[in-house]
């Protein structure tokens, strides 16, 4: 019995070796995992370094779909941002320019378009999107990313034409982690396309 036990066992090491069958690692990639949407999960202490998700998504969107990458850390001061907690970033393109506005709409399809698995905004949900500010709209995953009208608390709503670009998301685009996300904790971060950004 053990004779023909062997060459079974010589196949299947030989299989395992050429990745010919599934080993644990690849089952645990993260590729089949969808976390649920994140709820608001504001900025309550001072941790301006940079999280690693807030680096590999900022990356990612970057050779992704151009533009600039912008800021993540901001230092502490009055007013809640996750920027302070090194969780944010902003991607440098502007609403002037048809190219950029395209490139954002790209994004937005991208993060919001249903998955591989079926669920909807399946890769802002794995990468911890807590949720998108740009031209005067905001998509939070608290909401279940449906666009909602965006009004900085510095900015009259009244008179939005006379606030500033920058106030109003118009010369970039704001994207907020929840804490998992920003550690880089959730699914995406975990697949070899997550991997390869941090």
């Amino acid at each position: 019995m053990l004779r023909r036990l062997v060459p079974l066992l010589v196949l299947a090491l030989l299989a395992g070796s050429l990745g010919l069958l599934p080993t644990a690692a690849a089952a645990d990639d993260g590729a089949t995992r969808v976390e649920g949407y994140a709820p608001y999960d504001g900025q309550t202490r001072c941790s301006p370094k940079a999280k690693p998700g807030a680096v590999a998504m900022r990356a990612w969107t970057v050779d992704r779909f151009g533009g600039r990458a912008g800021g993540i850390s901001r230092a502490c001061s009055k007013g809640v941002s996750e920027h302070k907690e090194g969780r944010a970033f902003d991607w440098t393109v502007t609403a002037k320019k048809k190219k950029d506005r395209l490139r954002v709409r790209k994004l937005l399809r991208t993060l919001f378009a249903e998955g591989p698995s079926g669920e909807a905004h399946e890769l802002a949900r794995r990468m911890g999107v807590m949720y998108v500010i740009w031209d005067d709209r905001m998509w939070a995953s608290y909401r279940g990313f449906e666009p909602s009208p965006y009004v900085s608390s510095g900015c009259n709503a009244k008179k939005l034409r006379k606030c500033s670009a920058t106030l109003r998301h118009r010369d970039h685009v704001h994207v907020s982690l929840s804490r998992k996300g920003g550690r880089a904790k959730t699914s995406w971060y975990a697949t070899p396309e997550g991997r390869s950004y941090r």
